[in-house]
């Protein structure tokens, strides 16, 4: 019994008698996204783990276990002296562990960096946040720019994500 006297897994509903009630939620539609948002800054406006899970989500291709990753201009530099022998901090980085299903890796993001650049192109930070989230994403899930063609393919493909999020084309004052 329960402790309002009623038998384990016996429900109050709504439905009509002889319906079945679903013992699980239901998760949504599409691939599977386990997602940790990591603040290793105390940089404002940083996005909300709402926000950075919807734009995640919105460029899922298949399955993904990610970390995204809020960083200072220190660490930042610090991995991309690391793992790309750049010794300045840059926007974002995506660690890609896992490239079979699921995908497993981390994105890195910038905070310094990340607003500099928004100030200077007169971008809204979440706009840009939401941009970086989704180029990371698809970074993570085997999307490349190295060659023209393959950048133009990325460019695309985060600009049609970024609309559906109802936000504007990144890349409409550069071209």
């Amino acid at each position: 019994m329960s402790p309002k006297g009623r038998p384990e897994g016996e429900h109050r509903s709504a439905q009509r008698e002889g319906t079945p009630v679903s013992a699980a939620p239901r998760r949504p539609a599409g691939p599977a996204l386990s997602l940790s948002v990591q603040y290793a800054s105390n940089a404002r406006e940083l996005p909300t783990r709402a926000q950075v899970r919807r734009w995640a989500r919105a460029a899922l291709e298949g399955d993904a276990a990610v970390t995204v990753r809020f960083v200072d201009a220190i660490e930042g530099r610090a991995l991309n002296a690391e793992y790309r022998g750049k010794d300045y901090a840059t926007n974002v980085l995506t660690f890609v562990y896992d490239d079979e299903s699921p995908r497993a890796g981390d994105i890195v993001l910038c905070a310094p960096v990340v607003r500099k650049e928004a100030d200077a192109q007169r971008k809204a930070m979440a706009d840009h946040y939401a941009h970086l989230v989704v180029h990371g994403m698809l970074h993570l899930q085997g999307h490349d720019h190295e060659r023209a063609a393959d950048a133009a393919a990325m460019e695309a493909r985060e600009v049609a994500i970024l609309s559906r999020l109802g936000l504007p084309d990144p890349y409409a004052d550069v071209r």
